[in-house]
């Protein structure tokens, strides 16, 4: 009986069980990544998140450090994700009057890209924000969050 699963998944092995991908013969190279999302929130709400009177406090430094100590063990959440060494995560929010835009970026050398430790960096910021907020804001919602940038190079 033929299989209809298509004929290459890295992640599978020839059972098709879940595997590690191996990377062990990809050259280092320095590798950068984007990623952006949202979490909508009332106007009223982003009043007293820019006046810093929130009851649970400073929320954007707080979901600053949530996403940059995610983004340090993206492999733990991630199951067959490898284990990279972050020599820069950055998170950055633009609070406008719907909400607060997330941005953050992960950069490493190595032999794997830095996508997923990007997405996890925005995700537990943008988690981090809706528990400091939801107190105030039963209405928050979690947007799109996506690579929005994607880069590699020859190691420095």
């Amino acid at each position: 009986m033929k299989s209809s699963r298509p004929a290459s998944f890295s992640h599978l092995d020839a059972k098709g069980q879940a595997r590690m991908v191996s990377v062990v013969a990809k050259p280092d190279q320095r590798r950068r990544a984007v990623a952006e999302g949202f979490v909508a929130m009332r106007p009223a709400t982003v009043a007293q998140l820019k006046a810093q009177a929130l009851p649970k406090g400073d929320v954007l430094a707080v979901a600053r450090v949530a996403g940059i100590q995610a983004a340090k063990r993206t492999s733990e959440w991630i199951p067959l994700c490898h284990a990279l060494p972050l020599h820069e995560v950055a998170v950055d929010f633009r609070v406008t009057g719907k909400g607060v835009r997330i941005v953050a970026s992960a950069e490493t050398t190595g032999k794997t890209g830095v996508e997923m430790e990007a997405l996890v960096a925005v995700s537990a910021a943008a988690l981090t924000l809706y528990d400091m907020c939801k107190a105030v804001d039963k209405t928050m919602e979690i947007g799109k969050i996506a690579v929005v940038e994607k880069t590699k190079g020859a190691a420095p």
